[in-house]
């Protein structure tokens, strides 16, 4: 059986966005393989059938729903080894995110799984999925084979893009999980997030990205006034070097040791552009630099370079923004 599993996580009534990606891509992924895409969620009452049922539209054909604590990892991999040993599922893929980190490995764990991590792009060959991870700072690509029963594939953060591709409501199957005894030995209190910023900077529509060229924490009110000009969903984001320095929460930093982000448009101030901040950011849609320095290597992947003060350059933009709509 070449059936896809996905785990999707939910706060608030609503779908994890990674999630869903992962939903998407096991769908389209699973048409190649000869197989169907399955979600699996976990919860209480506000996984209402209408709600898990949605999940059609993102191309699963069947969600499993069992009752439990949906945010500790051991409740979840206790219900995802149920339903796979119940159902046979080939593959298992994760959204990218902590939570899917530690629920992927636990799986693996439990079934002594292959499990590849960081994945950028999932492949069918010759019938069998192949996952795609970028190594060695994102100047290589490993590809993972999967040999045994189950292969786990946990996406990086944006990675699967989000598509509605399914044309009703997914059947949902009720499952009852006998729970070993330490998996609800924890129990979770309150749910908290650092975010460091009023707008999610991994779902951003435009990040305003501010580096060490800004000279000084005071400084980043140029950008802070860039982002209000664009308004909507827009936030500034940071390279290490801003955050180390205390200029900026660690929550709001972009690159290799901080978040993965693939906005519509990505402006970089003051960023010289190091393989540890590109592999955060290199997904962005459109990328714009401004750097006074004409051989920084973030113009070598920019869409539109400027050479500049951005001392300047900035306040001239965001006049022209606040311009233009009026």
């Amino acid at each position: 059986m070449a059936d896809v599993l996905v785990y999707v996580l939910h706060n608030g009534g609503a779908f994890n966005k990674n999630s869903l990606g992962a939903v998407s891509e096991a769908a389209a992924r699973a048409a190649e393989i000869g197989g169907s895409a399955h979600a699996a969620v976990l919860g209480g009452e506000e996984l209402t059938d209408e709600l898990v049922g949605s999940l059609g539209a993102y191309g699963a054909t069947k969600v499993f729903r069992a009752k439990g604590t949906a945010g500790l990892a051991a409740p979840v991999v206790d219900f995802l080894d149920a339903v796979i040993e119940q159902h046979g599922h080939r593959y298992a893929i994760f959204g990218g995110g902590l939570l899917g980190f530690e629920i992927g490995g636990g799986l693996a764990a439990r079934r002594s799984a292959g499990l590849t991590s960081e994945v950028t792009e999932v492949k069918a060959e010759g019938g069998e999925l192949v996952a795609h991870r970028p190594i060695l700072g994102d100047s290589q690509i490993s590809v993972s084979h999967y040999r045994g029963d189950l292969g786990i594939i946990i996406g990086r953060i944006n990675a699967f893009e989000v598509r509605q591709s399914g044309s009703g409501a997914a059947e949902i199957v009720d499952v009852d999980v006998a729970y070993q005894d330490f998996s609800n030995a924890a129990e979770l209190i309150i749910r908290g997030e650092q975010r460091g910023e009023a707008v999610d900077i991994e779902g951003a529509n435009v990040l305003v990205a501010v580096g060490r060229g800004f000279g000084s924490a005071e400084n980043l009110s140029l950008a802070d006034a860039l982002a209000g000009a664009f308004g909507g969903n827009t936030a500034v984001a940071a390279t290490r070097a801003v955050v180390d320095a205390g200029w900026a929460a660690y929550a709001s930093q972009i690159g290799q040791t901080g978040k993965t982000v693939a906005p519509k448009l990505y402006l970089a101030a003051g960023i010289s552009g190091a393989i540890q901040h590109k592999v955060g950011m290199q997904s962005s849609e459109n990328i714009v630099a401004i750097n006074k320095d004409a051989n920084a290597p973030i113009f070598e992947f920019s869409d539109l370079g400027i050479v500049g003060d951005l001392n300047k350059i900035l306040p001239k933009l965001t006049d022209a923004i606040k311009a233009k709509k009026g």
